[in-house]
């Protein structure tokens, strides 16, 4: 469906909480895409989780330097859905987003995977919320290649924490940057430890499923 920021949204399942999913992003203004490592984990956790609705975002604009039209698209997403709990599933860029929108009502928790979470984005939304964070211990960025450090991810988790945030922050040994990857060809290609990751957002879906709380932070 074409949302009212123009952004485009698809959604799968009926009725009951959500799961609204953010795509990570670039410094150059493209086109927006369908997230390759979200794609992944959907076709894998709804037939897990039937009574969730699974919502996939994609951006007018995926830039990091557009971040305020991609808050605007996500906020318009979460409108749309209009689910009565809400879980933020963000990967990379989709993190930062994530946590801009965390402050809407019916949002409850921000799940981050290899979350970009930069020192100057305020983390005021999550005051009171709950902050889950995977990151794979060999994401880096390096040129021409997207990545974040999973010490970012920490200074970040560690900032909403002293804000009262509650969650759990996990350092995946051999993960890299996402989940999945699009061949050429049109095909998803799990990366390594692919199925750690979908284990890990499994638990934290089974904890918001079942209106669960708090955490801890572990590697």
């Amino acid at each position: 469906m074409i949302l009212s920021t123009g952004a485009e949204l698809r959604v799968t399942g009926n009725g009951g909480p959500a799961v609204v999913c953010m795509n990570g992003g670039q410094a150059a203004a493209v086109p927006g895409t369908w997230s390759a490592t979200i794609e992944w984990l959907v076709a894998r956790l709804a037939p897990r989780f039937p009574e969730l609705r699974f919502a996939e975002l994609r951006y007018r604009v995926k830039s990091w330097r557009e971040l305020d039209g991609c808050i605007a698209d996500a906020r318009a997403a979460i409108a749309e859905v209009a689910a009565p709990r809400t879980l933020l599933l963000g990967f990379s860029m989709g993190g930062a987003v994530s946590i801009a929108c965390a402050g809407d009502p019916p949002v409850e928790c921000v799940l981050g995977l290899a979350p970009w979470i930069p020192d100057r984005l305020s983390v005021e939304p999550l005051r009171g919320k709950r902050l889950r964070v995977l990151h794979g211990s060999l994401d880096r960025a390096f040129p021409a290649v997207p990545g974040v450090s999973p010490e970012l991810a920490r200074r970040g988790f560690e900032r909403a924490r002293a804000l009262g945030a509650v969650g759990e922050l996990t350092v995946i040994r051999g993960g890299v940057h996402g989940v999945a990857l699009r061949a050429p060809w049109g095909a998803l290609v799990p990366l390594p430890r692919a199925r750690l990751w979908l284990d890990l957002i499994s638990d934290e879906l089974k904890r918001f499923a079942r209106n669960d709380g708090a955490g801890r932070v572990s590697e």
